[in-house]
């Protein structure tokens, strides 16, 4: 059974359109996108959500050693399709037990990767660019730079801005973060739906479903 569609930036239910609005209507942060839960990552909820989203579904290639992809997230409705698409990750973390990273892609005024990052804005804020980048990741032969975020909740997070929408990495706790030295990469599982030898060169492997991830985008009251 899955669960109704909430609010991107606090969790909460949301209403669907009516005949007065277009709009889901979260009663605190007004029209939203809305969110629909976390599903485990398969061949075919990755393809349902490659061949709807109008935004890119972010992936690191290569992965860092022994990770996974452990969930998908979207948030939109079938009018707008996905303007949020979350991967979720999991893998043997740098200083021992299990790393988690989540890789957000939205449209600005989502909410997703803020939240998740535990931001009060949709967005990551004023000034977060002022000074030179932390870190840089290539896709397509171009470099996305990524700048860290004093966030709470003990996270680590980097975010950026890839083709007119922001990037987000966060990872389960700050001490994780240190695996963002063996993300060098991205792919776009979009292409997924390209010619064979796109979708022959990106063949991801799939895992349990993301604790981290479902625990923090779960519904709330």
């Amino acid at each position: 059974m899955r669960s109704d569609p909430t609010c991107p930036r606090c969790g909460r239910a949301v209403h669907a359109p009516n005949l007065w609005s277009s709009a889901w209507e979260c009663a605190v942060h007004g029209p939203v996108a809305p969110l629909h839960e976390v599903r485990r990552a398969t061949s075919a909820t990755l393809q349902a959500l490659v061949t709807t989203t109008r935004v890119p579904v972010w992936i690191p290639w290569p992965l860092p050693a022994g990770w996974l992809v452990t969930g998908l997230a979207h948030a939109g409705d079938e009018r707008t399709g996905a303007v949020a698409s979350v991967v979720g990750l999991s893998g043997p973390a740098p200083l021992g037990g299990v790393g988690e990273l989540a890789v957000v892609a939205e449209d600005m005024g989502i909410g997703v990767g803020a939240r998740l990052a535990g931001l009060e804005g949709p967005d990551p804020g004023e000034g977060f660019d002022e000074h030179p980048a932390d870190g840089k990741v290539r896709f397509d032969g171009h470099e996305i730079a990524l700048w860290t975020l004093n966030a709470g909740r003990q996270r680590a997070v980097y975010v950026g801005e890839a083709l007119g929408r922001w990037i987000w990495f966060v990872f389960g706790s700050a001490d994780q973060g240190i695996a963002m030295c063996e993300v060098s990469g991205l792919r776009d599982l979009r292409d997924l739906t390209g010619d064979a030898e796109a979708r022959l060169a990106l063949d991801p492997p799939f895992g349990a479903l993301s604790p981290f991830l479902t625990r923090e985008l779960a519904p709330r009251s």
